[in-house]
């Protein structure tokens, strides 16, 4: 006898408990023979109308609960197709399309089918109206669903679920998931090159996740946090944000622990990066750290460059639009190009003499003579309003 004619063979009887178990009989040798025809053919006996929906209902959920040991071949053809067939029905089967999308998605992220496993979690209607869904558990599917698109290096996507967590992470009192929210978001704004943002996020959970107990997170993953945090400053954009998070970053005494700690020393100390150790620090960098910009140099090519062009401020008074390039490693052009932006955005102080081909930085020593020239020109000022006071006969307090 055929599963098909078992089924329609209980159906036929009156005893709604006795079908029940008997109907549970022959699931259960349907997921131990992992039939993939059986699977198909309970399935859309359950969705018949031979079939009460208080009884298909119950026996869906534990089909659901149970495909979930069926070996991986046969798991994924078995759920894909149970949802495709429940899916004209599926405002009265929510909870257990829920239960098979969920397990589904754990099969796929063993796979490291990153974006199916997101898009399958995605399909759960977390908003529904015909069932109470708990807020927590909105919250860890959102936060979820955000970190598997993050794996596929897909942080529009990832932003638009941690969004969706961010006006649920009130209900959550439990510090697993708070931890798990802020990592997405500091990776959603990584991943986004939003690097000096990332990196005060990354600095944050470096420092309050030690604070946090039950063995979560490890003396490793404290490390891995202040790593990032270095990374993602090194490649920001040249600026006093940057600055500061450098500052922060060099004098705090866990980073000289680690091994980018000399290439982070220095950064901070505004010295001239050379090709190898850069090379040697990229090893290390994420895809989308290393991905090209649209004038075909990388994300770390362009921190370098900036890097090295304020570094050259500090030691020169000007520099030829060639010797910048040849010092950057780019063409004249390109040179003159990156120092105007700079200057333009207030992030190097200088000029640009077109005419002469050279760029001007702001001489210290100038400003410090000005400042002397200032300061002499009060203090002759204040002379001449004393002689005059002693001129007109008014007594001071010298002679009094």
């Amino acid at each position: 006898m055929d599963t098909s004619t078992q089924l329609n063979s209980i159906a036929s009887g009156q005893d709604q408990k006795a079908k029940a178990e008997e109907y549970k009989k022959v699931l259960s040798k349907i997921l131990g023979e992992a039939s993939v025809e059986g699977c198909r053919a309970f399935v859309d006996h359950m969705l018949s109308e031979s079939v009460p929906l208080v009884l298909s209902r119950h026996l869906l959920q534990v089909f659901a609960q149970g495909i979930g040991s069926l070996p991986p071949e046969v798991h994924k053809p078995v759920a894909k197709e149970a949802l495709q067939r429940v899916q004209p029905r599926m405002v009265s089967f929510e909870e257990q399309v829920a239960i098979i999308r969920e397990s589904l998605a754990t099969q796929l992220e063993r796979e490291e089918q990153w974006a199916e496993a997101a898009s399958i979690l995605a399909g759960i209607d977390l908003d529904s109206g015909m069932r109470n869904i708990d807020p927590l558990y909105k919250l860890q599917m959102n936060i979820k669903i955000a970190m598997l698109f993050l794996e596929d290096d897909d942080p529009v996507s990832a932003e638009m679920f941690i969004k969706k967590a961010s006006s649920l992470i009130a209900h959550s009192k439990d510090p697993a998931i708070e931890l798990q929210y802020k990592t997405c978001y500091a990776r959603i704004l990584d991943s986004k090159r939003k690097f000096v943002e990332a990196a005060l996020r990354y600095y944050e959970l470096s420092s309050t996740a030690m604070n946090i107990s039950g063995g979560m997170v490890t003396p490793a993953d404290l490390e891995q946090a202040l790593n990032a945090a270095i990374t993602c400053t090194i490649l920001a954009a040249a600026g006093p944000q940057r600055s500061r998070m450098l500052s922060l970053l060099y004098k705090d005494e866990r980073s000289q622990k680690l091994d980018v700690y000399p290439f982070l020393e220095k950064v901070f100390l505004e010295r001239i990066l050379g090709r190898a150790e850069v090379e040697a620090f990229s090893r290390g960098l994420r895809p989308h750290q290393v991905a090209q910009l649209p004038d075909g140099s990388t994300v770390l090519d362009r921190a370098v460059m900036q890097h090295n062009l304020l570094s050259a401020s500090k030691l020169y008074n000007n520099i030829t639009f060639v010797e910048l390039g040849a010092l950057l490693g780019v063409t004249p052009e390109k040179a003159e190009g990156i120092a105007a932006d700079m200057i333009l955005d207030g992030r190097l102080p200088g000029t640009i003499d077109q005419v002469e081909g050279l760029i001007r930085f702001d001489d210290k020593i100038e400003s410090l003579l000005l400042w002397d020239a200032q300061i002499q020109n009060v203090c002759q000022k204040v002379n001449d309003i004393v002689d005059h006071i002693a001129l007109s006969g008014i007594p001071t307090s010298s002679s009094a």
